[in-house]
């Protein structure tokens, strides 16, 4: 939800003319340390949400919005003949874990938090690819309010105005969210942060306004992008994670059925193998890194860097047009159509799996997470039962790869911010 995309990409591209070795991974050894759960962890469960659907071309187009880049304008004609009406409120309440809650179009995962003395409870998206803490709030326009639960900082005891702050983030189709600051209690599930930056909106960009089903998100990026004014404020994490057993926080994000993020530990049954460890480039915010190559089907491994952020934010997975041609070029009658701003393909086509490398094993080839060839087939396009929009679709002009929900539910991830890396490690799936 950020406008500084391409500040990524131009560090990327300077950083590897200056030192080819700064955004490659090492030579990452596997490690199978395994965490406990202890005092200084939480583990947020996820909950079916029976009427959650997909819409590829809105999907995607979310993503250039969050990075705030243009459409382009195939996918810009493809969303105005999607658009769909806003979605009542689901009720979502924690008793003692948090829950997680799957939201329309496989994007959101809403996760219970309470702000404020006595607690008020809001359901929030958990997003990697951004750094705020914002809800709407008892300041937020009236007629922008359509179902939300907001948060009042005049019922809080706890709360107090940071003076002087700001916040507004800009989004690619021209709107913007923004508003005031002030610092409360922030609990998820048993952790609490006593003095967190909570951005209150007073407006709301029209993209969430008519989501009724969440009242914010909390960005687990890094401050560095946080968009509070004249003082950037540290994440939830951040602040967090003096508090926690490990300063780590997993993602066990499943295809069809509830997964899990953990906070403060490792848990061990979660995957198969060893987590393979990559260092992270977190100069633009971002749990940017950067996967040596792929393979499509049975084929041979191909080496390309694909520079890229780990987000969970973002529901498919955005490759370099090359690789998605690859892809698509062994799906039978898979095409890019421009009516619908991606590839297409028959919904009962046999798709070929889609694998990543990621650093290197003790042998020094990659570790692989295979991303099974049914994920791939993501949604009907249009009502249609014949024809489906592919999960796998182009970067192009937003520059970096984004790994979202498509390639995160094939493998069990670790987003250690005590030593500024990510691990990657393969699990059962369903």
């Amino acid at each position: 939800m950020l406008s500084i995309l391409f500040l990524l990409v131009g560090t990327i591209l300077a950083a590897a003319s200056a030192n080819p070795i700064a955004l490659l991974p090492s030579y990452a050894n596997p490690t199978t340390a395994h965490g406990q759960p202890g005092r200084g962890t939480i583990s947020l469960t996820q909950i079916r949400n029976k009427a959650f659907i997909r819409n590829g071309p809105l999907d995607l187009a979310k993503t250039y919005h969050k990075y705030n880049i243009p459409l382009p304008a195939d996918l810009a004609a493809a969303v105005a003949r999607h658009r769909q009406p806003s979605r009542p409120k689901r009720s979502s309440d924690a008793h003692g874990s948090a829950e997680t809650t799957p939201g329309p179009h496989d994007v959101e995962y809403l996760t219970t938090i309470s702000i404020g003395t006595p607690p008020q409870n809001l359901s929030i998206n958990i997003d990697t690819g951004s750094s705020d803490l914002w809800v709407f709030s008892a300041e937020t326009t009236s007629s922008e309010v359509k179902g939300q639960t907001v948060y009042d900082p005049s019922l809080s005891s706890t709360a107090a105005q940071l003076q002087g702050a700001t916040w507004q983030i800009s989004y690619g189709d021209g709107s913007s969210s923004g508003g005031d600051v002030y610092l409360d209690r922030v609990a998820l599930g048993g952790l609490t942060v006593a003095a967190q930056a909570v951005e209150c909106a007073r407006n709301v960009s029209g993209e969430f306004t008519a989501d009724g089903s969440s009242d914010g998100l909390m960005g687990l990026g890094f401050g560095v992008i946080n968009m509070v004014k004249p003082v950037r404020q540290k994440t939830f994490f951040e602040n967090l994670q003096a508090g926690l057993d490990e300063a780590v926080f997993t993602a066990d994000l499943k295809h069809g059925m509830p997964g899990r993020y953990n906070f403060g530990y490792v848990d061990s049954s979660a995957y198969t193998g060893d987590i393979t460890y990559v260092p992270i480039n977190s100069t633009d915010g971002y749990w940017g890194w950067t996967s040596p190559g792929y393979a499509v089907g049975s084929g041979a491994f191909k080496d390309e860097a694909i520079v890229g952020i780990a987000d969970t934010g973002t529901t498919l997975l955005l490759l370099p047009s090359d690789i998605v041609a690859d892809y698509y070029r062994q799906v039978d009658g898979a095409k890019y159509e421009r009516n619908q701003g991606g590839y297409v393909f028959g919904c009962d086509v046999a798709l070929p799996d889609f694998a990543f490398g990621v650093g290197h094993t003790a042998g020094g080839s990659p570790a692989m997470i295979k991303i099974p060839g049914k994920y791939v087939n993501y949604a009907p396009v249009g009502g249609s039962s014949t024809k489906c929009y592919g999960g796998i679709q182009s970067n192009d002009f937003i520059g970096a790869s984004i790994f979202g929900d498509l390639a995160l539910k094939a493998a069990f991830v670790v987003f250690d911010g005590g030593n500024m890396r990510i691990g990657w490690a393969s699990k059962a799936l369903p």
